[in-house]
């Protein structure tokens, strides 16, 4: 009776002991995620609006700006009303929900800053069911940022109030736990957003990156970036592998840097050939134009050549298309991924112009489930 006894306790301390380490063990494989983004993360709230109401606070369609004092009554307004719909939001956090949408589950994580906030908890909540992992560093006394999405027709202007998401610092990258993960990951993915926050923190990224030999991507994210931030944006791009830019932005940057063009190809050409701390990889320069082609440039400084590719979007109908606020996220998120998972650049092209299809599809940057997969 006792040896049937001591058996049974053997079983259940060998199923227990078997348990604990296949547990821990996978728990050990998944914290090596593949890919780090850093950006500043916010709650979108989303309402549609006419003409007038823009005009009303000195906006333009498809306007990206950082809010003034004046632009502080539109949040309160939005709050009032009925129709308003709250939106896990901040460009690079979309992008890192899209390329998780399509890798395999613990390929991304997110770092950013929040406030300990109901509105924290709903970025959480909509991350989580992509899921993503998040790395916030919290802030106890600052609310969690949040942008207005004013929808006029198809165009979108955003409105930011960064609150905690401006007060992000390169310690908390630095924390062990955190910087194990941006040793182990591949591939880093920058928000041009986070240039008003916190430059040291993307240099850290980048030289990490380019010691490495591991590719770092920044999106311009808005034309301000390149107005207003021209000083930080050109100290981070020697560690930058790939550009991401929409028309608008690239004229931005033409202008602040006085390009004297407005030839999408020439730019991203100027673009393409600036100085790289890591010359083993040839940086490229991808510039979408909305239903025109997305045009990619990649420089090989050994032959001081480019290489000019034009691909055609697929022009989705007007009756299917619902949002296009985040489109731009999208086909980064869907670039990206592409890169993470060893596509070339044609085919990474071809997932960031399928993901922005998806997603515009969708009420703000999102994608539908069940979840859809690419097929060229």
């Amino acid at each position: 009776m006792n040896r049937l006894l001591l058996l049974q306790q053997q079983q259940i301390l060998k199923t227990f002991v078997s348990h604990y380490f296949k547990r821990n063990f996978t728990t050990s494989i998944m914290s090596s995620y593949k890919l780090v983004c850093l950006g500043n993360p916010l709650l979108d709230l989303q309402a549609k609006v006419e003409k007038d109401y823009l005009q009303k606070y000195d906006l333009k369609d498809n306007d990206a700006i950082l809010a003034d004092p004046k632009h502080m009554p539109i949040f309160e307004e939005l709050i009032k009303r009925d129709d308003l719909v709250l939106v896990a939001g901040g460009a690079a956090q979309n992008t890192a929900r899209g390329a998780q949408y399509i890798l395999p589950p613990n390929s991304v994580v997110y770092f950013g800053s929040v406030g300990k906030d109901i509105y924290a908890e709903r970025l959480n909540q909509a991350n989580e069911e992509y899921g993503l992992t998040t790395k916030y560093q919290i802030q106890d006394d600052i609310a969690t940022g949040k942008c207005a999405a004013l929808i006029h027709n198809h165009d979108r202007s955003l409105v930011t109030d960064l609150a905690a998401a401006n007060h992000f610092t390169p310690d908390h990258l630095q924390k062990p736990e955190n910087w194990e993960i941006v040793e182990k990951a591949g591939f880093y993915y920058i928000g041009g957003f986070h240039l008003t926050v916190s430059p040291p923190a993307i240099k850290l990224l980048g030289e990490h990156a380019s010691k490495t030999n591991k590719p770092l991507v920044l999106n311009f994210s808005a034309p301000f970036i390149a107005q207003f931030f021209k000083q930080q944006l050109d100290e981070v791009l020697p560690y930058v592998d790939y550009v991401i830019a929409n028309e608008s932005e690239a004229a931005a940057y033409a202008e602040s840097h006085d390009l004297k063009t407005t030839d999408v190809v020439e730019i991203a050409k100027e673009v393409a050939k600036l100085p790289k701390e890591n010359k083993q990889i040839p940086r490229t320069v991808i510039f979408t134009q909305g239903l025109d082609p997305t045009i990619t440039v990649t420089y090989d400084a050994t032959k001081d050549s480019f290489d000019v590719q034009q691909y055609p979007v697929k022009e989705l109908a007007k009756e299917k298309v619902v949002d296009t606020n985040g489109a731009g996220d999208a086909f980064a998120a869907g670039f990206v991924a592409s890169l993470v998972e060893g596509k070339d650049l044609p085919q990474s092209v071809d997932v960031g112009q399928w993901a922005a299809a998806l997603s515009i599809q969708e009420v703000g940057p999102s994608f539908p489930f069940p979840k859809q997969t690419y097929s060229n």
